[in-house]
């Protein structure tokens, strides 16, 4: 059982810079969201970082949500939170499915994302581990996209100097013979 094994927590990043978290949360089931946000909140705090919070209806409606809000803000990252209980039909699956699948395709995209969307068989798992007290899932979350703004900030930074820039000398206008131009 998950609640009885030991985890390596990385320590909270530290920026030199701004932070700013997006966090977007279904509060389907409100008390575990209230508890998903308040680890969040308090992971945001720890590194400084400033936090805003939207709502949306439920889990589906959190990667269009943060889709949204990475093409058109200011945001270095993402917190992802709600909780899926599973019920008596397959919508648990669909519902489990799309939105892990829909947050990795924005990761991958450049999104700086920590997913603290609760999976669980029953209403007694989602609580210890929204309980910030407890296996703090949201605290876990905000860590997890702190670590990607983090890590973005650190190699986003670097040039290694490697591939093409063209320089006024090596401009060549289109339908031009006679080789590169002065500029």
């Amino acid at each position: 059982m998950a609640g009885q094994e030991t985890h390596h927590v990385l320590e909270t990043p530290t920026f030199d810079k701004p932070v700013k978290l997006l966090i977007v949360v279904s509060p389907y089931y409100k008390d575990i969201a209230d508890n998903l946000l308040a680890g969040a909140r308090a992971e945001c705090d720890k590194a400084d970082a400033t936090c805003e919070v939207v709502e949306v209806p439920g889990a589906l409606e959190i990667p269009p949500a943060i889709r949204i809000a990475h093409r058109q803000s200011n945001f270095d990252g993402f917190v992802a939170l709600g909780c899926i209980i599973r019920g008596e039909t397959t919508h648990y699956d669909t519902v489990c499915n799309d939105s892990s699948h829909g947050l990795m395709l924005l990761g991958l995209d450049g999104a700086n994302i920590g997913n603290g969307i609760l999976t669980v068989e029953n209403r007694t798992q989602a609580v210890v581990r929204a309980d910030p007290k407890d296996q703090n899932k949201g605290g876990g979350a905000a860590a997890a996209a702190l670590h990607l703004i983090a890590l973005q900030r650190k190699y986003g930074a670097q040039s290694k100097g490697i591939g093409f820039k063209p320089t006024p000398e090596t401009i060549l206008i289109a339908g031009d013979t006679e080789g590169p131009k002065t500029a």
